[in-house]
């Protein structure tokens, strides 16, 4: 088993992409969808980053579902952190939507609850990469930005 590893779940391919991009800047890093994902591949692992779309201001119910399963301190000495992509807030027009998002945040401080309650350590805040819609793409320039800030957390 690889000692870095990116799980993340997908709906339209955008948060996959960001994935991928974070695992080639962790460098020997396995990169699997969470539908893929088993708590064998959490064996060994010392870097662990978990990432969703957001949907309805929360990581995806089979993101939460990993979440919930993982015991108390399962991820005692992995370092961890959590990403996901959403529409940005400055990206809408909507003042309701904008007052939502300021109530409710985004999946990744969601995830990153979860990891520190199964015992990980949060090393990096953690990250939010823009869509331009729903379905995307990806707003300009997302992808270096993701392997940027993946880069920090060695």
């Amino acid at each position: 088993m690889a000692e870095k590893l990116v799980i993340y779940d997908s709906f339209f391919g955008n948060t996959e992409k960001i994935a991928h991009a974070i695992g080639e800047a962790l460098g020997d890093a396995d990169v699997i969808k969470l539908a893929d994902a088993s708590k064998e591949h959490l064996e060994g692992v010392k870097i662990l980053i978990i990432g969703s779309p957001t949907r309805i201001f929360r990581p995806s119910p089979a993101t939460t579902g990993f979440l919930k399963s993982l015991a108390p301190n399962g991820l005692a000495g992995v370092t961890a952190t959590a990403f996901d992509t959403r529409i940005p807030s400055e990206k809408t027009d909507s003042k309701f939507l904008k007052t939502l998002i300021k109530l409710f945040g985004y999946a990744d401080t969601k995830i990153a609850k979860g990891l520190k309650r199964a015992g990980a350590n949060l090393a990096i805040p953690s990250a939010g990469f823009g869509v331009s819609d729903t379905e995307g793409p990806l707003v300009e320039g997302e992808l270096e930005r993701a392997r940027d800030w993946a880069k920090t957390i060695l």
